[in-house]
Parts: C-alpha cells; structure tokens; sequence
C-alpha cells in the first residue's frame, strides 16, 4: 500500500495503528510540535523493532512534517478523540496511552492491541514531552458557540445596588440625582466642537447647574448657599462622570474663586459676593500661579503696595515671569479675579494675601490696565478658557482684600491674628484643601470610567482559544486579567481612603485647624492622580484599536485627566512636603525647610516598632496567612516606618558631614519621594480596611474583603524589589504572592462586571459604544 493510498484515508484501520492516533493528533495540534520534533516521533515509531509492518504503512505517512494530513482527516481524528474521551470517567486522570489503547478497542482495555504497540505507547508519550493529561482535558472541554460581542453573563454573587450605595456613603440620594441631571439630552455630548463652541458649551452647562444651586452648594444659606460641603465635592466628583472641561470650570468658578472669597474672605465679601458667585451672575477666576514660580507660591512676584492717599491697593506684574498663568476662565468668561500678590504697606513686607481684582465688565470688554491673552489649544480640558493675567498698576479699593487673616487700615497699619508670614500663608492655603480632594476623586472617576469601558468590553470582546472552539473573552486571559483587575482592586481601595478623607475635611469647621487633613489630602491627591494616568493608559492598552476611537471616551479621559497630576499642587512636590511632614512633628518646621529640626524626629516609637518581631521573616506562604489584613497591614507598616527611619538616618549623615541643609534634602529626595508613597499606600489600606468593616451585608463584603487582598499583595509584589532587598521577604514567600495574586484575579473576575457597574456611571456619560455593549 502506498503512501498516498494511505494518506487519503481519514482514519488509520488497524487496532494497532489505533491506537496510536493520539500521537497523529500531538503531532499536528497547533503549536504542540516542530517539524523537527514530528520527524523524531516518525523516526521512534520505525525504530520499534518488532513493530507490526501494517503500522508503519498506516501511521508514518502521516507524520511527514512535508506532506500534512488533509483538513478532513486532522477534523476527523479530533472528532473519534472528542467522541473517546467524553465516554470515559470525568474524575478520572487519563494519559494518551490510555486513550489510545480504548480507541483501538472501542472503549474496552485495548486487548486487541499488540504488546510491542502498547510498550510503544508509554514510551512514545514520554519521548516527546507533552502533558498528556492536560491535552485529555483540553479535548474534553467544551464551550458553547457564543453570539458575537455577547458578553459573559453570570449572576452577581452580592448586592449590585447595595455596593453602588456603599460607595456612595451618606450622599447617595444626591449623587443619584446627579445621575439623572446628567442623563438629560441637554447634558448629550454634542457633534464635534471648535474650541470657542466647546467653551461656550461648558458655560451653557455651568449655568444649568448654577440654576439647580448646584454651584452655591458649599456657602452658607444665608448667602443663597446650601451649607454643605460634602454635597459640593459629591457634585464635583459625580460631574466628572460627564465631562472634565464641565468639571474644571465647575471647581474654578464655584469652588476656587468661590471658595477662596468664602474662606478668605469675611463677611463683606460675603455680602457682596457669594450669591452672585453661586449664581455664576459673578463669573470669576482664581490667579494664583505664575509663569515663574509654579509650585513656589511663597515667592510670587505678583505685588500689590498699598497707598494710603488714595486707600486702594496697587496690583502690578513686575516682570514677564510674574504673569498670572494658566487661570482657568480667565480667557473668556472671567470678570473677577482673586488674585494671590506680595503684600506691601508702610514700607514692610507681609507675604502673599489674596485680592479681588475686576479684569473685565459684566459686557465683556478688559479692564483698563489688564491685559489678557488666551493659553490657546491644550493636550485637553479644551472647554476651559484659560488665559494669562498681566496688571499694570492696577488700583482696587481697601475692602477688596480678602482679610480674614491679614487686615490694613486706612493709615496703612497691617494687622494679623497670625504674627508669622510662614504660618499665614500656609494656614490661607490650608483652607483650600478642599480643592486638592476634590480633584483626586475627579480623577479616581475617571479611572473609574475607563475601567467600566475595558471591562466591559473584555467580557465581550473574543480572541483565541482551544483548536476547533470558540474564541473566548479576554478577560478570560491571565495577562489581561493582570491588566486590568488590581487596578479595580486599587480604585476601590483608593475610593474608600477619600472617601475617608472627605468625611474627616467637612466634619472640621473653618476656623479648624486642617494641618492633618491637608497632609493626607497631598498625599492621596499625588496617589490618586498618579493611579488615574496609569489606569487609563492600561484600559485604552486593553481595548486594542478600539481603545484609540474618539468615540469610545478613554482617548478623552486620558487627555482630560493628564493634568491632573500636576495641576492643584504638583505630584512629586506635594509627596516631598507629606514626606517633610513624616519627619517633623510640627509643620511649620518642614515648611520653613528646617532640617535640623526634621532630623530630632527619629521617634523612639518607630525605631521600637522597627526592633519588633518582623511579621515579614515568617515562613508562613499559606493562602489564609497571606490573605489576612494583619499580615497585609504590617507590611505596609513596617516598609514605611522602615523608609522612614533610614530617610532621617540619612540626612542626619549629611548633615554630620557638615552638607548644607538645602543639599542635604536635594540629596535624599528620591528617599523621601519613595517614604511618602508608601506613606499613602499605607494609609490606602488601613481606611479601605475601615470602610470594609462598616459594610453589613455579608456577599458585598466578601467581595471587598477579595478586593483588599488583591490589592494589598499586588501592592507588595509590584515592590518586592524593596521587601527582598531590605531582607524582610524571602524567595519563597515573593513566589507565594505573586502566585496568590493571580489566584486572586481569577476569584474576582466572575465580578469584574458587576463591580464596575457597582459605579452606576450612566450609559450616556459613558456615550462609548464598546463599554454599552453597542459594539464589540
């Protein structure tokens, strides 16, 4: 019989040919052996040497790496494999050698089967190195023919609605209006813009809200305000949702230039202002930045000398550098500003106060010796007009200084409650920490946003899969699990630390001291955003080419949202102040940069801590061990007291050296850089711990409690670099977290969906068509 002859059959005929017809199938399975290796397998079957003739005539021929079985023959053998295995036990292990010998006997124990084929089998499995078992399972596996772009659908194993009011806390009802509002067709994302129509469409979207009080939400009722902070940062948050243009001039208008007149400002300005503000009858801007100076406010060049002749305060840009820039609503829209100057009376130098300076007329037109020039196009937030401020010896009455911390009397007499210009300053800028909350969970809804999209999308989105099934979900896939899930983990975590601090800011009242909360606004504002940027590049990464489309949003949130990390206080300066702030007990000394005082804070309690049994060294690499929060907590704890000590020892190094103070904290900032962000990983996972125990229904715990691990370990796996090399984490247990952190992503994916629909962000904020299922 010929080789050709023999080719054109689908099936070999002889039990002892088979029997061997799972080799047929390893050789020619997709990706299971080179060429080289089928030719082995060839050469090993001719080599039997008591091998019947009949089997090499009907077996060799096809395992000819140059000449491969026909589409319906390779179809056939999968179809008589299929058929074999799903008639034999389910709970039973089974090698090829065993399938093949219940083919060739028709399920019996392959008696028919000669002795020299069934010694050959055994040594055949083994001589090409597969996982026997594992190609039986995979043949065993069925999946159904799925509709395309239909997603995995499970039912939820907790409380959807449950966990959305969870993560809305006490302001649920509001938020949940703020759904609706949004969801209105005069909130619908319109065609595309230019830049001047997009502006005007961010304003007539202001002034819904305005209409609603949704702007004078913060201000006490007595100036048409609503008194509550807590729903003013909700509607920020939830505003995000829609649009970060929206958002931005929101924050400027309402809560920046707002905010500062209400929280600078007294009851004058009050009067004066805040209704008009909150009705947006007074639209404004904030001027606070410079071209010069940036993150160093403190040094501003901006100057404002007062002159007792005529009792009006001199606003002047002495310099190009001094210009007011990037204020957002200063391009267009603006028609004051509080404007941050040095000021000057009598001779003497008082620091930085804050002024309300008119910049245009309620027509339109600029002020005389104001000059205004627009930024122009940006990466985006392309709906906020932002422009650059100059005053050429700009006079504004006496009462226009906002004076709640620092008055001047018509003689020109300066006087303050507070006698330190360091401390003044930095107690004015504490009051508008709010902002720095605000904009960090502005940011974590963006990630939220881009996570729904890629979620969803990878619960539909199919690609691969077993030879001859259906292509399966990507999120079935470890790789995009990976992607995708501690990211979630993190959000949530990073919601319920906010969500910490939020409750903390607004249970303060304004003559409060906020010196805690604004160390813990820096922080998580710099962990937040920096998470933002990174989940979105990850989700846009993860939904392929259709992540890049315009229309499907995560393009716009990236470019939105980029700023973010910069804007409100640059990231890593404000990670350098909350590490100034670890080493110091009292802030004034970190912000006077006073080294020598940051370095007598080497606390007794942290080197104690440090000499404590370190939960670490344990051998222990069980999953329940690994799992637990005690276990989770005191890693993050140990490396940020750790980080901390070894910053203080460090400096006190240099400074033993006779460094100067100034290169001393230079020298060291990558340290310090390091210690705060360990600092709000820290404190990340010590409130998401907090919040998971105020939840009372136990299936959204659960999943929370999945959540946390998640978190956590991926937090100390992402810097195992640190642990093994401070000696703190054996090989082992390193292995043992990261092989638990992909058990733990396969746990939470069956929830990945619901614990993004978990944000109820609405489908026409979202208006992307692969994250509502329009599209796959």
């Amino acid at each position: 019989m010929s080789e050709a002859d023999v080719s054109r059959r689908t099936l070999p005929e002889s039990p002892d040919a088979l029997a061997l017809l799972p080799m047929l199938y390893v050789a020619w399975a997709d990706g299971v052996l080179t060429p080289a290796e089928i030719s082995l397998l060839r050469d090993r079957i001719e080599s039997i040497h008591d091998l019947p003739s009949v089997v090499r005539e009907e077996v060799c021929p096809y395992l000819d790496p140059s000449n491969p079985p026909s589409p319906e023959a390779y179809d056939r053998w999968v179809q008589v494999l299929r058929e074999h295995v799903e008639a034999l036990p389910q709970d039973r292990r089974m090698t090829l050698a065993e399938v093949g010998l219940s083919i060739a006997s028709a399920g019996g124990d392959g008696a028919a089967v000669s002795s020299s084929v069934r010694a050959a089998l055994t040594d055949l499995e083994g001589a090409v190195g597969v996982d026997g078992p594992g190609m039986v399972r995979e043949l065993r596996e069925q999946r159904p023919e799925p509709a395309t772009g239909d997603r995995v659908t499970r039912p939820a194993r907790f409380d959807i609605e449950k966990l959305t009011r969870h993560l809305d806390g006490d302001r649920h009802d509001h938020i949940d209006h703020m759904r609706t509002l949004l969801s209105d067709p005069a909130f619908a994302y319109p065609p595309k813009l230019t830049t001047p129509e997009y502006r005007e469409q961010v304003m007539e979207w202001l002034t819904i809200l305005a209409d609603q009080g949704l702007g004078a939400l913060s201000y006490p009722e007595e100036y048409g305000g609503g008194g509550d902070m807590g729903d003013f940062i909700a509607t920020f948050e939830a505003l995000a949702m829609h649009d970060q243009s929206l958002v931005v001039k929101y924050g400027v208008q309402f809560g920046l230039f707002g905010g500062s007149v209400y929280r600078l400002g007294t009851q004058k300005h009050h009067e004066r202002y805040l209704d008009g503000i909150g009705s947006l009858e007074i639209p404004g801007c904030f001027a606070m930045s410079e071209l010069g100076h940036g993150s160093n406010v403190r040094d501003i060049q901006t100057t404002a000398t007062y002159d007792p002749e005529t009792e009006t305060f001199i606003i002047s840009t002495p310099s190009e550098a001094a210009r007011k820039e990037w204020i957002g609503n200063a391009a267009v829209h603006g028609e004051l500003a509080v404007v941050f100057a040095q000021l000057k009376t009598q001779g003497m130098h008082h620091g930085v106060h804050a002024f309300i300076v008119p910049i245009r007329t309620p027509s339109g037109e600029v002020m005389p010796d104001v000059r205004i020039e627009d930024c122009g196009e940006k990466m985006g937030l392309n709906g906020v007009d932002n422009g650059r401020l100059w005053f050429d010896d700009v006079r504004v009455p006496r009462e226009n200084l906002l004076d709640r911390f620092g008055t001047v009397a018509a003689d020109g007499t300066y006087d303050s409650p507070i006698p330190s210009s360091g401390k003044r300053f930095f107690t004015m800028l504490g009051t508008l920490v709010g902002g720095r909350i605000s904009v960090a969970r502005a940011g974590l809804m963006a990630a939220k946003s881009g996570l729904t999209i890629a979620v969803r999308y990878g619960n539909r989105r199919r690609q691969f899969g077993p030879k001859d099934q259906p292509e399966v979900p990507l999120l079935t896939y470890r790789t995009h699990q990976r992607r995708l899930l501690p990211r979630l983990a993190k959000t949530y975590a990073i919601d319920a630390a906010l969500q910490n601090l939020t409750e903390t800011y607004i249970s303060r009242s304004i003559d409060e001291g906020l010196e805690d909360v604004e160390a813990s606004a820096n922080a998580l504002k710099a962990y937040a955003t920096r998470h933002t940027t990174d989940t979105l590049q990850e989700a846009r990464e993860a939904c392929g080419g259709q992540g890049y489309l315009h229309e499907n949003r995560i393009s716009t949130l990236m470019a939105d949202t980029d700023v973010f990390t910069t804007f409100e206080g640059d990231n890593t300066v404000l990670l350098l102040q909350v590490a100034k702030g670890l080493l110091s007990d009292f802030q004034r000394e970190f912000r006077d940069l006073n080294i020598l005082g940051m370095v007598r804070f080497v606390a007794k309690d942290v080197l104690e801590r440090l000499s404590e049994t370190n939960p670490l060294t344990s051998s222990q690499t069980d999953p329940e061990h690994l799992r637990s929060r005690d276990f989770q907590m005191n890693a993050l704890d140990y490396r940020a007291d750790r980080l901390l000590q070894t910053a203080a020892q460090r400096l006190r190094a240099r400074l033993n050296d006779d460094i100067d103070p100034f290169d001393a904290f230079i020298d060291v900032q990558d340290h310090l850089k390091t210690l705060a962000e360990a600092h709000a990983e820290r404190v990340t996972l010590e409130a998401f711990i907090q919040e998971n125990d105020t939840v009372e229904d136990e299936s959204v715990r659960a999943v929370l409690d999945r959540l946390r691990s998640l978190f956590a370990l991926h937090a100390i796996e992402t810097d195992r670099g640190w642990f093994l090399e401070a000696g703190v984490l054996g090989s082992a247990k390193s292995k043992a977290i990261r092989t638990e952190v992909n058990r733990l992503c396969e746990e939470v994916r069956p929830d990945a969906e619901a614990l993004v629909d978990a944000f109820a962000i609405p489908d026409a904020s979202l208006a992307a068509p692969i994250g509502t299922g329009d599209r796959h």
